[in-house]
């Protein structure tokens, strides 16, 4: 039967799978550009890259993903009901007090990031703490826990930096092989050169969907779970659903919101697009489940 622990055990195993498929695209990739630029050293040097990745990746993604998202600590005096709502919820949830920080935008939203519960940190924006009242705070303070709690946030911190790699890679292949890249004398002429031009571009062409669909493989259901975790902390999953209804609302996107990071939030950092409902494709696309159907989870309507 699954249980907290075994997903704890499964978010584990998923962070050092996609660590290892990151290391063998790197080296396919490097082989593939040191055949194309006749040129050994590519690959050596991929080679160191993808380990070097890895271990920032592991050791200081939380920090990348702060810098990022403009991030910054916040002080227990100026953000009183966040501190003291943190703490209490930590000691009910039996987890260290995470790190605070906040991000100066109207657009309420949060998350969490950190390599594991020792190392946890929480990030709020301040137009969410301005529009929650402490009961809907609170719930997605529990949400933001849970995730920590449930090993969520070392997948969904190293892979903003692996995904995001990725994608640069392949935009960085597209312009060397499309705008004269390169020692176009070393290149590999015949059959071998139409082929290996043939897997370029197929590569280049499914690298930055290989790293959405990384992104999707572990967000949407993680939404759900760290919901009902978190209902499970407060006791009052209204709070949670009224804090999602009111995020929801809200239809501006975040000043630095980012395609690399979008998956970690509570809520899509880009903004609500339409009033109506969800298309199949904008449904399945989507690092967040609808607010609609995170509310019903909660509550039941």
């Amino acid at each position: 039967m699954s249980s907290l622990y075994t997903h704890q055990s499964q978010n584990v195993f998923k962070t050092w799978l996609l660590m290892s498929v990151f290391f063998v695209i790197i080296i396919f990739l490097g082989w593939f550009l040191s055949q194309y630029y006749g040129n050994p050293a590519i690959l050596y040097c991929f080679f160191i890259f993808s380990i070097v990745m890895n271990i920032a990746s592991y050791w200081y993604s939380d920090k990348i993903v702060l810098a990022m998202s403009g991030a910054k600590p916040a002080e227990r005096g100026e953000f009183f009901d966040l501190y003291t709502v943190t703490e209490n919820l930590s000691i009910t949830a039996g987890l260290p007090m995470p790190r605070l920080y906040v991000i100066n935008d109207p657009a309420p939203n949060a998350f969490a990031t950190g390599r594991n519960k020792e190392h946890g940190v929480v990030c709020a924006t301040t137009g969410l703490l301005q529009i929650l009242d402490r009961k809907e705070l609170e719930g997605v303070i529990a949400h933001e826990l849970s995730h920590i709690g449930n090993r969520d946030i070392l997948i969904s911190t190293v892979v903003v930096v692996l995904v995001g790699f990725i994608t640069l890679l392949a935009d960085f292949f597209t312009r060397s092989m499309f705008f004269g890249g390169g020692d176009r004398d070393n290149r590999p002429d015949g059959r071998l050169g139409a082929i290996l031009m043939i897997i370029g571009i197929v590569l280049t062409i499914l690298s930055p969907i290989i790293a959405t669909l990384m992104q999707l493989a572990i967000s949407r259901k993680r939404e759900f779970l760290a919901d009902a975790s978190g209902a499970l902390l407060t006791r009052y999953p209204e709070g949670l659903a009224s804090a999602l209804k009111k995020i929801s609302e809200y239809s501006r996107p975040m000043a630095k919101a980012n395609h690399a990071t979008a998956h970690l939030f509570i809520a899509n950092p880009f903004g609500r697009k339409e009033d109506g409902s969800v298309g199949f494709f904008t449904k399945i696309f989507s690092t967040h489940p609808p607010v609609k159907e995170r509310i019903e989870a909660l509550i039941g309507r």
